[in-house]
């Protein structure tokens, strides 16, 4: 007789104060320059800093694998989205949640009427910034030295419909 073995889901959802010293684990794991825990503080409440988490049938809480923070400024009249941080745990990379949070990411910032959305991404970082282009994000400059240890930032922009 086998096993079967525990259905597995993936839950994107809004993150909460018992999430922050996973996220932040996740965000020194992930960067080289990574946020202060105080600054995931800050965004708490707001509809675009979520979570995913992994969860096992009868797994709750499950385990926060991933989390994005995006929200939206205005800019003349129509607001522009800005995805500040996303990142996935190295140990869970390339099972599309990265994916996920974007997509759902995105969704926050569009219902929140943000005409287009823009982000950040460490020049070399060619994972991400093929994640991006299937979003539809397309490079729109550089800002050289962006980050402390001299590297540049492509700064990516999806333009609205």
């Amino acid at each position: 007789m086998t096993a079967t073995p525990p259905r597995r889901s993936l839950v994107v959802r809004e993150a909460t104060r018992a999430d922050l010293l996973e996220v932040f684990r996740i965000e020194r794991a992930s960067f080289p320059q990574p946020w202060p825990y105080g600054a995931f503080e800050g965004f708490l409440g707001t509809p675009g800093f979520l979570v995913a988490e992994q969860r096992e049938e009868g797994d709750d809480p499950g385990t926060i694998t991933g989390y994005i923070v995006a929200d939206t400024v205005p800019n003349h009249g129509s607001p522009i989205g800005h995805v500040k941080d996303i990142a996935v745990h190295p140990d869970h990379r390339g099972r599309g949640i990265g994916r996920r949070l974007l997509e759902r990411g995105l969704a926050v910032m569009e219902g929140r009427d943000a005409a287009r959305v823009k982000l950040e991404v460490r020049d070399g970082n060619d994972a991400a910034i093929s994640l991006y282009r299937d979003f539809g994000f397309r490079h729109h400059h550089t800002v050289p030295g962006y980050y402390d240890d001299g590297t540049d930032a492509l700064v990516m922009v999806r333009p609205g419909d």
